[in-house]
């Protein structure tokens, strides 16, 4: 029997948590599908913070101008004013929500990070600010009736009825079986797809199921060649490439080689105050230069307490591995860590498919552009989450849910074969070659050859949650190919020069027909 609710949400982050809380304040019944615990996402990880405009020396414009500069002029300028201008309303709301952000003598402590022309990062408890977002707005959540968390249900597939988003596929945590579910709209949230990459900052379950979805149901992908890699990802052998945050050189970190020597004035002259992809593409250039597979952030001039409080999970996380954040050079290297690209989706989180919002990673509103600035993310959650909740209400306030199915609609079996040794070995595969060969360095030759292995894969019987993956790889691999050029967190080798008559969008969308093969077409490219 399938299930109704007036709508889905689809993740439990920053933006599907608020999306539900805008919804569910209305009045609506909304249910929120995760495939894990509901705490568990991207947001919960992130340790950087949110940078938004409260402090008494800082304003919008700069705000605005700092994200621009970092997009490489992929931004979509009014996209920007949105985040930064509403950015403000909706912190101020978090915090009259519960949320405790660090102070000293009661003001908020704000803090710099690379990029930013001013000291405009919040942090809570040092570097757990994902998952005191997670925290205040679970509990703002369970407070609102009309919510249905619904953790450990894994998603499969989105439902497509006369051309509109009306349910979703998904396995019923209980009996292990497929289900669908009905609403008036549904609202993906289900972040990124850092796991793509071998190495990865991200948590297991960013593996980009909800873009691969949106794919398959028709909707619009844009910008998917722009990956994002955090230069500092802790390098050590048999440990999690554990993040270290932007904010350890916000506050003085210094990169250094293996000799030593401080290598960043060779590369940029912001130093390591640099944006990210300037930064990544530095520490590979230099670890190629020695010979070597990482560099070292030093922290060591700073005081060991100051550290400590400023930096608790780090601090606590290096030990465990025998480091001291204060007295040792800690391994580095590069890690994927955020994509600009996703679902393409106006101001309001509509995507190209009626029925179907989205907010947060999983979309691209042209907020970051080819690279996003540091600290941006939770705020586009939060801005976004909240736009598409609200559009989803006004879009379907003379709706009703209905599971009543065209005639014309045609349904794709379920395969449920999630854990076994053919989809393990088909993602460990993936993660490899988009590493070596789509990763922070990209050329023709390499990307040619990725695509054709991603093809040879896809052409096995895979099951819902591996073919997802590979069509991920498949869209961001085909993007990287076809812009030639070098623009933000995209850096061809063979055409190393950013250029202006590249400056537009890559739209990718599959053929509408179910079960035929997929076609990229690049011709409704965009220009900003």
């Amino acid at each position: 029997m399938a299930l109704e609710t007036d709508f889905i949400v689809i993740g439990s982050g920053v933006a599907g948590l608020r999306a539900a809380i805008e919804i569910a304040q209305s009045g609506a019944s909304v249910t929120v599908l995760t495939k894990d615990k509901t705490s568990e996402s991207n947001t919960e990880y992130a340790q950087g913070g949110v940078a938004v405009v409260l402090s008494d020396d800082d304003n919008a414009e700069l705000h605005e101008g700092d994200t621009l500069v970092a997009g490489a002029g992929l931004c979509d300028q009014k996209a920007v004013e949105t985040l930064v201008n509403e950015g403000t309303k909706y912190i101020k709301e978090l915090i009259d929500w519960g949320t405790e952000f660090d102070r000293e003598g009661g003001k908020l402590v704000f803090t710099k990070e690379a990029a930013h022309s001013r000291r405009r990062i919040l942090h809570a408890h040092g570097d757990s600010t994902g998952a005191e977002f997670v925290r205040s707005l679970i509990a703002k959540a369970t407070h609102e009736k009309t919510i249905n968390l619904t953790p450990f249900a894994n998603t499969e597939s989105l439902i497509v009825n006369d051309g509109r988003c009306v349910g979703v596929r998904f396995l019923d945590p209980v009996l292990r079986a497929p289900r669908e579910i009905f609403a008036k709209g549904v609202v993906m949230c289900t972040g990124g797809a850092g796991q793509l990459y071998q190495h990865t900052t991200n948590p297991p379950v960013a593996t980009g199921d909800g873009m691969a979805m949106a794919y398959f149901a028709g909707a619009e992908m844009a910008d998917m060649e722009f990956v994002q890699f955090h230069p500092t990802a802790l390098n050590l052998e048999n440990a999690p490439r554990f993040l270290l945050s932007e904010a350890m050189r916000g506050e003085g970190g210094l990169l250094k080689n293996e000799y030593g020597e401080r290598f960043m004035p060779r590369y940029d002259d912001r130093l390591e105050l640099a944006p990210r992809d300037i930064v990544s593409r530095s520490i590979v250039a230099e670890m190629r230069r020695t010979g070597t597979r990482t560099v070292y952030l030093d922290m060591t001039a700073m005081d060991e307490k100051f550290l400590k409080d400023r930096f608790p999970k780090i601090y606590e996380t290096c030990r465990v591995y025998g480091l001291n954040i204060a007295t040792d050079l800690l391994p580095v290297s590069p890690a994927s860590h955020y994509c600009m690209g996703g679902i393409r989706s106006d101001l309001w989180g509509r995507s190209t498919l009626p029925g179907l919002y989205a907010a947060g990673e999983v979309t691209c509103t042209g907020v970051h552009g080819a690279n996003r600035l540091a600290s941006n993310s939770l705020l586009e959650g939060l801005v976004f989450g909240a736009r598409a909740g609200e559009a989803a209400l006004s879009d379907s306030s003379k709706s009703q849910v209905s599971s009543h199915r065209s005639k014309t609609e045609k349904r794709e079996t379920l395969d449920i074969r999630h854990g076994t040794a053919l989809s393990t070995a088909v993602k460990k595969r993936v993660k490899r070659i988009m590493w070596e060969r789509v990763g922070i360095l990209r050329d023709r030759a390499t990307l040619v050859r990725a695509s054709s292995e991603f093809d040879q894969i896809a052409a096995a019987n895979l099951s819902p949650s591996s073919r997802n993956f590979v069509t991920l790889a498949q869209l961001v691999t085909r993007a990287a190919l076809w812009r030639e050029e070098s623009r933000g967190g995209h850096y061809r080798t063979d055409f190393p020069e950013q250029k202006e008559n590249w400056r537009t969008h890559s739209i990718q969308q599959r053929d509408t027909e179910i079960g035929s093969s997929q076609q990229i077409n690049f011709d409704t490219a965009r220009a900003v």
